[in-house]
């Protein structure tokens, strides 16, 4: 299904405890998150280049304007879940993008969490000081 010039896709991309909604239509390159510029949101080039590269890889950085809405977890697992969000919109809007993406493991949702504190410990895994005598 490749899309119409009026048309926009939505999709999600999740990782650790960050989401992130995107949006996407037709247009010429524009990236908002969080109603800010995405250069203002993601201050290193790192960040950016992760955010970008299913863009890079399917050849249409400058065709797409992107909508996003973040929350949860830090400012890098909202990167890795924006790249999932747009991954998944790249296919919903072509898909001979699904081939490119999947080989280049964009397509992957990286399931690591923290582990949750247990009851009787001061941790997750740390116990309390064993004392023999």
């Amino acid at each position: 299904m490749t899309m119409t010039s009026s048309s926009t896709c939505t999709s999600t991309g999740r990782r650790k405890t960050a989401v992130a909604h995107l949006q996407i239509k037709p247009g010429k390159g524009i990236i908002k998150v969080n109603n800010k510029d995405f250069v203002e949101y993601f201050p290193s080039i790192s960040m950016q280049n992760e955010v970008l590269r299913p863009l890079e890889l399917a050849r249409s950085v400058h065709s797409f304007d992107l909508t996003v809405k973040t929350k949860g977890g830090g400012i890098v697992g909202q990167a890795g879940a924006m790249r999932l969000a747009i991954s998944r919109a790249l296919i919903l809007t072509d898909a001979s993008f699904r081939q490119i993406l999947k080989k280049e493991g964009m397509l992957t949702r990286d399931p690591r969490m923290k582990e949750r504190k247990k009851a009787g410990q001061p941790g997750a895994r740390r116990r309390f000081q064993f004392s023999k005598r």
